[in-house]
Protein backbone atom coordinates (compact mmCIF):
# COMPACT_ATOMS: atom_id res chain seq x y z
CA UNK A 1 0.00 0.00 0.00
CA UNK A 2 2.87 2.57 0.82
CA UNK A 3 4.22 1.68 -2.66
CA UNK A 4 0.84 2.47 -3.99
CA UNK A 5 0.32 6.08 -1.97
CA UNK A 6 3.62 7.67 -3.36
CA UNK A 7 2.91 6.89 -7.01
CA UNK A 8 -0.18 8.57 -6.01
CA UNK A 9 0.94 11.55 -4.89
CA UNK A 10 3.87 11.47 -7.39
CA UNK A 11 0.71 11.20 -10.00
CA UNK A 12 -0.88 14.63 -8.31
CA UNK A 13 2.20 16.42 -8.07
CA UNK A 14 3.00 15.94 -11.88
CA UNK A 15 -0.76 16.08 -13.27
CA UNK A 16 -1.54 19.77 -10.67
CA UNK A 17 2.09 21.21 -12.21
CA UNK A 18 0.06 20.17 -16.02
CA UNK A 19 -2.22 18.15 -17.53
CA UNK A 20 -4.09 18.51 -21.19
CA UNK A 21 -7.51 19.81 -18.99
CA UNK A 22 -7.59 23.63 -17.66
CA UNK A 23 -6.84 22.74 -14.24
CA UNK A 24 -3.32 22.60 -13.59
CA UNK A 25 -0.83 25.32 -12.15
CA UNK A 26 0.69 25.98 -15.53
CA UNK A 27 -2.51 27.27 -17.41
CA UNK A 28 -3.70 28.71 -13.96
CA UNK A 29 -0.43 30.76 -14.11
CA UNK A 30 -0.43 32.32 -17.37
CA UNK A 31 -4.08 33.30 -16.94
CA UNK A 32 -3.50 34.59 -13.37
CA UNK A 33 -0.36 35.60 -13.13
CA UNK A 34 -0.78 39.40 -13.05
CA UNK A 35 -4.17 39.43 -11.24
CA UNK A 36 -2.99 36.53 -8.67
CA UNK A 37 1.39 37.05 -8.51
CA UNK A 38 1.49 36.35 -4.69
CA UNK A 39 -0.58 33.25 -4.72
CA UNK A 40 1.12 32.08 -8.16
CA UNK A 41 4.63 32.10 -6.63
CA UNK A 42 3.87 30.69 -3.06
CA UNK A 43 1.87 27.31 -5.19
CA UNK A 44 4.93 27.41 -7.51
CA UNK A 45 7.12 27.28 -4.06
CA UNK A 46 5.20 24.55 -2.87
CA UNK A 47 5.38 22.45 -6.40
CA UNK A 48 9.37 22.79 -6.64
CA UNK A 49 9.01 21.24 -3.03
CA UNK A 50 7.41 18.29 -3.84
CA UNK A 51 9.74 17.90 -6.84
CA UNK A 52 12.92 18.48 -4.54
CA UNK A 53 11.52 15.88 -2.18
CA UNK A 54 10.86 13.74 -4.95
CA UNK A 55 14.05 13.80 -6.99
CA UNK A 56 16.27 14.05 -4.25
CA UNK A 57 14.84 10.32 -2.40
CA UNK A 58 14.73 8.92 -6.24
CA UNK A 59 18.34 9.85 -7.04
CA UNK A 60 19.49 8.56 -3.58
CA UNK A 61 17.44 5.37 -4.10
CA UNK A 62 17.74 4.18 -7.58
CA UNK A 63 19.85 7.16 -9.20
CA UNK A 64 19.89 8.22 -12.44
CA UNK A 65 20.67 4.61 -14.31
CA UNK A 66 17.71 3.63 -12.26
CA UNK A 67 15.47 5.91 -13.78
CA UNK A 68 16.37 5.20 -16.64
CA UNK A 69 15.83 1.84 -17.00
CA UNK A 70 12.41 2.34 -14.64
CA UNK A 71 11.33 4.67 -17.49
CA UNK A 72 12.28 1.94 -20.06
CA UNK A 73 10.38 -0.39 -18.54
CA UNK A 74 6.97 1.81 -18.64
CA UNK A 75 8.08 2.68 -22.55
CA UNK A 76 7.95 -0.50 -23.70
CA UNK A 77 4.57 -1.56 -21.65
CA UNK A 78 3.63 1.53 -23.65
CA UNK A 79 4.95 0.29 -26.73
CA UNK A 80 3.74 -3.66 -26.15
CA UNK A 81 -0.10 -2.18 -25.32
CA UNK A 82 0.19 -0.06 -28.71
CA UNK A 83 1.56 -3.08 -30.44
CA UNK A 84 -1.42 -5.22 -29.59
CA UNK A 85 -3.56 -2.71 -30.31
CA UNK A 86 -4.61 -1.98 -27.04
CA UNK A 87 -3.81 1.18 -26.87
CA UNK A 88 -3.95 4.14 -29.68
CA UNK A 89 -1.30 7.05 -29.67
CA UNK A 90 -3.26 9.69 -32.05
CA UNK A 91 -4.50 11.53 -29.26
CA UNK A 92 -2.23 13.88 -28.01
CA UNK A 93 -3.79 14.26 -24.44
CA UNK A 94 -3.41 11.03 -24.15
CA UNK A 95 -0.25 10.47 -24.83
CA UNK A 96 0.43 13.52 -21.71
CA UNK A 97 -1.24 11.05 -19.68
CA UNK A 98 1.06 8.38 -20.46
CA UNK A 99 3.53 10.49 -19.74
CA UNK A 100 2.11 11.95 -16.50
CA UNK A 101 1.75 8.20 -15.99
CA UNK A 102 5.49 7.36 -17.12
CA UNK A 103 7.42 10.02 -14.87
CA UNK A 104 5.17 9.81 -12.00
CA UNK A 105 5.92 5.69 -12.32
CA UNK A 106 9.78 6.63 -12.16
CA UNK A 107 9.14 8.96 -9.18
CA UNK A 108 6.67 6.58 -6.74
CA UNK A 109 8.70 3.50 -7.29
CA UNK A 110 12.03 5.66 -7.02
CA UNK A 111 10.62 7.27 -3.20
CA UNK A 112 9.54 3.74 -2.81
CA UNK A 113 12.57 1.29 -3.55
CA UNK A 114 13.40 0.85 0.11
CA UNK A 115 9.68 -0.87 1.05
CA UNK A 116 10.38 -2.62 -2.12
CA UNK A 117 14.19 -3.90 -1.05
CA UNK A 118 12.95 -4.55 2.11
CA UNK A 119 9.93 -6.54 0.71
CA UNK A 120 12.57 -8.67 -1.62
CA UNK A 121 15.41 -9.47 0.49
CA UNK A 122 14.50 -8.54 3.97
CA UNK A 123 17.41 -6.29 4.76
CA UNK A 124 16.82 -2.52 5.67
CA UNK A 125 18.49 0.48 4.64
CA UNK A 126 20.63 2.37 7.01
CA UNK A 127 18.18 5.14 6.79
CA UNK A 128 15.24 2.74 7.82
CA UNK A 129 16.80 1.29 11.05
CA UNK A 130 15.77 3.08 14.00
CA UNK A 131 18.05 4.07 17.41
Amino acid sequence: MGLLLRWVFAFILLALTYNPTQWNYIRWTMENYLEETPLSVLLGLLLVIGYIIYLRATLRSIGGFGMLLVLSVVGAMVWVLYDWNMLSLDNPNMNTWIGIFALSAVLGIGLGWSIVRRMLSGQYDMDDVED
